[in-house]
């Protein structure tokens, strides 16, 4: 089915008008430069204020960002095993095999669908350096106890929050609280540059290590203290063109930084529509027939999961008909597909599974989630929500 034939498609378009002249203003300034410039500082800055952060790395996506992050905890730990969540996005798991380290699976959470403290504790070993904590769908994943455990054994916890802008944990916003986050802007999120992503982090090294590595791991990108460092110890390299980290080209661009300083004012009323209509859609679910007992405190809904209660084949198959007949777009699985354990990319590489995968198994099998956007009206939702009841 096309995109456009869809009453209820999976993403809306989010740009605006506003966005459109913000645009057009900015091209119309003196000796305009589309590169990486002053706007995207503009925009790092703004984010940082916003989110409760001392340091934003604008990257070209939120996958990009993934990378970085992986990339700055073998820097830090060295080589070694990272526990990651099968429900999540594959570049949450691709840059742990790519850079030789080893993702080591554990199940998640019904209600937050995220990894628990009690299935990584089982997973830590001495060859443990870090943990990839992915807030999935707009829930908070993080506790009290799985904070505890990533200081008490010193590893790099990693905050995932592509789908989750604006959620939040004990009254704090979600990215704030681990070593290092980061953010997704990817057309049809809570905000958008169309593509784009953050990297955020309070401590300055980690900051330093995220500038270089976005830029081909050049110290020029980096602050004096790191710059003066780098040439004294290396006085026969030039230090325009000298790369301290093995690193990319993950830049992005004025205009998509430009975009984003106007979405920016819009981001807390976009958060507050999504997490209302997630409230709408779990209160009007029949809770016999599918799960509604999700965490909901902090939650900043990225998407309308549908999850059905028990293993029934037939009534999953009956509620995806139901959805196309309604036109409703939807995706099984979650937002990456379903249990990335199941992967056959994973086939070439080494990885381990600690415990079961029930609860990932059962997303993967018999669930599902229909979009959520600003434009969603409840009596939308509460209507599907009744024709989904009587499947």
């Amino acid at each position: 089915m096309a995109q456009n034939s869809f009453k209820w498609p999976l993403i809306n378009d989010n740009i605006t008008e506003a966005d459109k002249q913000a645009l057009i203003k900015w091209l119309q300034e003196p000796n305009v430069r589309f590169t990486q410039s002053k706007y995207v500082r503009k925009f790092e800055e703004a984010w940082s204020e916003w989110l409760g952060v001392n340091y934003t790395v604008f990257v070209n996506s939120g996958a990009s960002a993934n990378y970085i992050m992986t990339s700055i905890m073998k820097e830090l730990k060295g080589n070694g095993e990272v526990i990651v969540p099968p429900i999540g996005w594959v570049s949450d798991i691709s840059p742990v095999v790519n850079l030789g380290m080893t993702p080591v699976f554990v199940d998640v959470d019904p209600e937050s669908l995220a990894i628990t403290a009690e299935n990584i504790e089982k997973a830590i070993t001495e060859k443990t350096v870090g943990i990839v904590l992915v807030h999935a769908l707009g829930f908070n994943g993080l506790t009290e106890k799985l904070v505890e455990l990533a200081e008490k054994h010193e590893l790099i916890l990693i905050e995932d929050c592509c789908e989750s802008h604006g959620a939040t944990f004990n009254g704090q916003k979600i990215g704030t609280v681990g070593d290092v986050s980061n953010f997704s802007f990817y057309f049809g999120h809570h905000i958008t540059t169309v593509e784009g992503g953050v990297v955020c982090t309070n401590d300055k090294t980690i900051y330093e290590l995220a500038k270089m590595f976005r830029s081909h791991g050049m110290i020029r990108e980096a602050g004096e203290e790191v710059v003066k460092h780098y040439t004294k110890k290396y006085p026969d390299l030039n230090p325009l063109f000298l790369f301290a980290v093995p690193g990319y080209n993950l830049r992005n661009t004025e205009f998509n930084a430009v975009l984003g300083l106007e979405q920016l004012g819009r981001l807390d009323h976009a958060c507050s529509i999504r997490s209302e209509n997630f409230q709408t859609w779990i209160d009007h679910l029949d809770d016999s027939k599918f799960q509604t007992n999700f965490l909901v405190d902090g939650n900043s809904s990225f998407a309308l999961p549908l999850i059905l209660r028990e293993k029934d084949k037939d009534l999953f198959n009956r509620v995806c008909s139901v959805l196309r007949d309604q036109r409703v777009e939807y995706r099984i699985g979650t937002a990456g597909g379903g249990n990335q354990a199941r992967q056959p990319y994973l086939e070439k590489y080494d990885h381990k599974i600690v415990g079961d995968l029930n609860v990932s198994d059962h997303i993967h099998d018999f669930g599902l989630y229909v979009g959520n956007h600003t434009e969603l009206e409840s009596d939308a939702i509460v209507n599907l929500c009744e024709v989904l009841n009587d499947c």
